[in-house]
């Protein structure tokens, strides 16, 4: 090869060599520049898990579900919802958290089906490394936060709602049915424990049964107490939620008992037309979108590694000794009289939902149309 040959070789060479080193220079840039967009986006593509207890409560489903997923997106275009319903079964929610640590979430939020039972699978999340939300229901292990409403308080509503439409009737005489929730859920002993507070003293509480959040036990139950009390000796009745409500509000119009209080929890639209019809006479609204937006921006913080001190304010204890960092919304109660500034002022329910034409006339009769 001559002289002229050699160097332009080597020219050619020189060129290609920067061209690549241009290359790689370029190509650490862009992978910077992905991290960076990410960060600001909200973190990278982060899996948040979603398990539920049962598709019977219709809140979970049609509301909790949807806001939580869309809040998520919201604050981090990254992440992922992966989601997973008990269907009312505990061993089933336990093999869903395996499920989740196996696909490797890096946030499980959950309201546990049965707070005591889902411990050693909280425990086993945790041991991969996994943050674990306990949502609406405080689960026992070791939970890094907790959203829910202030339970005792919502049973303190509950009978508080039943005192005031007892009105001169609410006398230590008066016989109270009380059908509270599932024993499983550590909620449910909350709002007993309010409701109790409220009622105590002031009514006789004559026949006391877990209605374990099912419409058709309640109402089983509700026909043991008409058989023990005799239909015209019930004054009123506790129900701690509105799925049961439905189930004992069937039972009474069967006994043909009539125009008593009876309360309920959670807002449903079944609920929400018995008051408008007057076979309820009151629901809790515990507000489902602020409560899984919490959630949702819970969980994202804790797959970000950030804080949540500003969020969890307070703390809870749960059932296995855990003080967890909790964040407790306000509850509402709602009767016919403030419909309209509730859960169709929030958008809950329109006013075409809940005046079918089953319930037109209550409605107008209750200035809903």
């Amino acid at each position: 090869m001559n002289t002229r040959m050699r160097r332009a070789a080597v020219a050619l060479i020189a060129t290609t060599m920067a061209v690549s080193v241009a290359a790689c220079g370029k190509a650490g840039d862009d992978k910077k520049s992905d991290s960076s967009s990410s960060s600001s986006s909200g973190g990278t593509n982060a899996s948040i898990g979603l398990l539920l207890p049962d598709s019977v409560t219709t809140r979970y489903e049609k509301f909790d579900k949807p806001y939580f997923e869309a809040k998520v997106k919201e604050l981090c275009s990254g992440c992922s919802v992966q989601y997973a319903n008990a269907n009312a079964s505990a061993a089933t929610q336990a093999q869903q958290v395996s499920t989740m640590i196996t696909k490797g979430v890096k946030v499980i939020v959950i309201s546990a089906q049965d707070s005591a039972a889902i411990k050693s699978s909280i425990q086993q999340a945790v041991d991969k490394g996994i943050k674990v939300v306990a949502y609406d229901r405080l689960a026992q292990g070791p939970v890094s936060a907790y959203v829910s409403f202030d339970n005792v308080q919502v049973g303190k509503l509950q009978g508080e709602a039943l005192l005031t439409s007892l009105g001169s009737k609410a006398t230590t005489k008066s016989k109270i049915v009380m059908i509270n929730g599932d024993d499983a859920d550590p909620n449910a002993a909350q709002f007993k424990k309010g409701a109790h507070e409220a009622l105590d003293g002031k009514v006789d509480i004559a026949y006391e049964q877990s209605g374990l959040w099912k419409d058709s036990v309640a109402g089983q139950k509700m026909s043991a107490a008409i058989t023990q009390l005799g239909a015209k000796n019930i004054a009123g009745v506790y129900s701690a939620n509105d799925g049961m409500a439905g189930g004992i509000a069937t039972v009474l119009k069967g006994a043909k008992i009539s125009g008593i209080p009876l309360t309920g929890q959670d807002a449903e639209l079944a609920g929400i037309q018995r008051i408008v019809a007057g076979t309820q006479s009151s629901t809790v609204y515990k507000a489902f979108k602020p409560e899984a937006e919490a959630a949702a921006t819970l969980a994202v913080d804790l797959a970000q590694g950030k804080s949540i001190s500003s969020l969890a304010t307070t703390t809870q204890t749960s059932g296995s000794g855990n003080k967890v960092p909790s964040q407790l919304l306000t509850p509402v109660s709602v009767t016919k009289a403030n419909i309209k500034d509730t859960v169709i002022k929030d958008g809950l329910y329109t006013v075409a939902q809940i005046c079918t034409a089953d319930y037109a006339a209550a409605c107008k009769a209750a200035g809903l149309q």
